[in-house]
């Protein structure tokens, strides 16, 4: 009976929003953004800007968008562009037209996350914001390693898009006479933006539904992710996460397996070490607390799992501190 009593009891809990709760590692930790105000002929050719994605909103006019791996872009207002890897791209005023690169352009530094960019011949004028926002959180930069090159969102996309048109007006209006907690106002409407535009592209593309993501939309093993997520320093077993998601141990393991493509030992120790991270950048706790905290009998063996997974040592992330924001000054 007691073994029964907690299945029962999880069935009466409503279902975790396991893709919601990943897109909350996708919170942006620092950016910069600039109103670019353009005219014809122009054309920009904008750096790559590793662990950053990078994004263009256009808000009067049109450009083209060129990104490696992926078919030239036609941007006409209230089009929203996403480069989830911060993968360098051009803007150009017409097809294939010559570019600057964006360091020989000047640009009005109205502070140290915010400028403003005059540029061109003259002609046909065209107005964006264009941003960059760093993700510090790992688990943020798993998400996005699954993502296409290129995410643009469209007004006539769905009936859903009311918000992009609501939200970039009320964009452009900060970005035109930046007020006191303007740039506050901004990096919350990116957040905002990002996080819809990745929303749409869930909802209409099929490689969405496969890999670590298509797992966290499956009624069981997506419901096993959400737990581990929301309660990474719990005990649990593989026995403990099959039980309350109402599955036996083996058919959960080899369900988990396939879907996340690691066993959920694996995946959880791995998920541990991101919280870690996080941790020890913004708490910068004490590792012999932090390794107890993350279920290690030893400050040395919570030391080689964590570099094993990350890549660097736990000290070394604590060091380096919050992230800076993105500058251009």
């Amino acid at each position: 009976m007691a073994e029964i009593l907690p299945r029962m009891t999880d069935r009466l809990i409503p279902p975790l929003d396991s893709l919601g709760e990943a897109l909350h590692f996708l919170r942006m930790s620092g950016m910069f953004y600039c109103r670019s105000e353009v005219t014809a002929p122009w054309g920009v050719e904008l750096p790559a800007m590793k662990g950053s994605m990078m994004f263009h909103v256009v808000l009067s006019g049109r450009c083209w968008l060129q990104v490696a791996g992926a078919e030239d872009q036609l941007l006409e207002p209230g089009t929203f562009a996403l480069m989830p890897h911060g993968e360098g791209h051009r803007l150009t005023s017409e097809r294939g037209g010559p570019t600057l690169p964006l360091e020989e352009l000047s640009e009005d530094l109205e502070s140290a996350c915010y400028s403003v960019l005059r540029h061109g011949g003259g002609g046909a004028p065209t107005t964006l914001i264009c941003g960059a926002v760093r993700l510090d959180h790992p688990a943020g930069r798993h998400l996005v390693s699954f993502l296409p090159s290129l995410i643009r969102v469209d007004p006539s996309d769905s009936p859903r898009t009311d918000w992009l048109q609501s939200t970039l007006r009320f964009m452009a209006a900060e970005a035109k006479e930046l007020r006191p907690g303007g740039e506050t106002v901004i990096t919350r409407l990116a957040d905002v933006l990002v996080v819809q535009a990745l929303r749409e592209w869930m909802a209409q593309d099929s490689s969405a539904r496969t890999g670590w993501l298509g797992a966290l939309q499956d009624p069981e093993v997506g419901r096993a992710l959400g737990l581990i997520h929301r309660e990474p320093t719990q005990p649990w077993t593989v026995a403990s996460l099959a039980s309350r998601v109402a599955m036996s141990r083996s058919a959960f393991s080899a369900r988990f397996t396939k879907l996340v493509g690691e066993p959920p030992m694996h995946y959880l120790a791995r998920w541990r070490m991101y919280v870690a991270h996080d941790s020890l950048k913004e708490e910068r706790p004490g590792l012999g607390e932090l390794a107890t905290r993350m279920g290690y009998q030893s400050e040395a063996a919570f030391s080689r799992a964590f570099k094993r997974f990350m890549g660097v040592s736990p000290g070394a992330v604590r060091k380096s501190g919050p992230v800076a924001p993105l500058s251009r000054a």
